[in-house]
């Protein structure tokens, strides 16, 4: 028996790093929202006794170190199983190392995947429970929609649905940022009042140009990446209503509310950047299909 789950990816809308933990972690508060940009993760079983994977991207570690895996183990040690024998193909479109939360995505799926396979009906927040021990990011994955994740990112608060025409999603080829160099250099940026607290009300007044204008990531002022900076140039030119970072970079977003001019900006950037996507906002995590 096989289960495959659709693992969108998540855009940040507003991302603040508010200092660090005495655990080593960060403390966060970033405004999350899903895109109809999906990997597929397919689990299925077998007498093998083992978490084996595979994956169509090279450069995918396909062992015990993906997260697709911990998240099996994970599964296992929660539910109180021995550790079934089960394949996990990973059939990437998400780009990595993009700050869009592939991995994390993934993770969340196959937890979905294998909560499917296995009968356990596991409810959503267990889910999300499992999930903060394999990645900040997996539980707001598991959710989706338009959610304010504060603590690590994993303490997940509802918020009014995102509404645009388009979102325009654009990954530079040559750059991939190392998320720990990121926040090294994110704890020497000087405080500043929080964006999200500002992006939590423009959401809740579901005014546009306050959402547009108030699209801030601490990464991409601390990181300045020229490509990012050309991109964002680029899309801004397109007439999107406002464009940021997503996460720890690379990949920049766009949001429209004219369809014809997001397709514009899709088709102008994808010339130079191959992955470059044409996107919209869901109210949804990780689905069967």
């Amino acid at each position: 028996m096989e289960i495959s789950v659709k693992a969108p990816a998540k855009i940040n809308l507003s991302l603040d790093v508010l200092g660090k933990r005495p655990d080593g972690y960060h403390e966060i508060a970033t405004v999350m929202q899903a895109v109809d940009l999906y990997d597929i993760v397919t689990v299925s079983d077998n007498d093998s006794g083992k978490v084996t994977l595979s994956c169509n991207v090279e450069g995918v570690p396909c062992d015990d170190s993906n997260i697709c895996a911990k998240a099996a183990y994970r599964f296992f040690e929660a539910c109180r199983m021995d550790v079934k024998g089960v394949h996990i193909d990973i059939d990437k479109t998400i780009p990595t190392q993009a700050g869009l939360a592939g991995g994390s995505s993934d993770g969340a799926a196959a937890l979905f995947a294998l909560n499917a396979l296995f009968d356990t009906k596991l409810k959503p927040a267990e889910l999300c429970a499992i999930g903060e021990r394999v990645g900040a990011d997996v539980p707001f994955c598991v959710e989706g929609g338009t959610k304010l994740c504060t603590g690590i990112g994993a303490t997940l608060k509802k918020l009014p649905a995102f509404h645009c025409s388009d979102i325009v999603i654009c990954k530079p080829d040559t750059v991939s940022v190392s998320t720990a160099q990121a926040y090294k250099m994110v704890d020497a940026l000087k405080p500043h009042p929080s964006y999200t607290d500002e992006m939590v009300k423009a959401l809740y007044s579901h005014d546009m140009f306050m959402i547009s204008s108030t699209i801030f990531n601490d990464f991409e002022l601390a990181l300045q990446i020229p490509e990012v900076i050309e991109i964002k140039r680029e899309m801004l030119r397109c007439k999107a209503r406002g464009a940021g970072m997503s996460g720890s970079g690379s990949a920049v977003f766009a949001i429209f509310t004219s369809s014809r001019r997001a397709k514009k900006c899709y088709d102008t950037l994808k010339e130079h950047y191959p992955q470059t996507f044409l996107c919209k906002p869901v109210k949804f995590g990780c689905k069967v299909v």
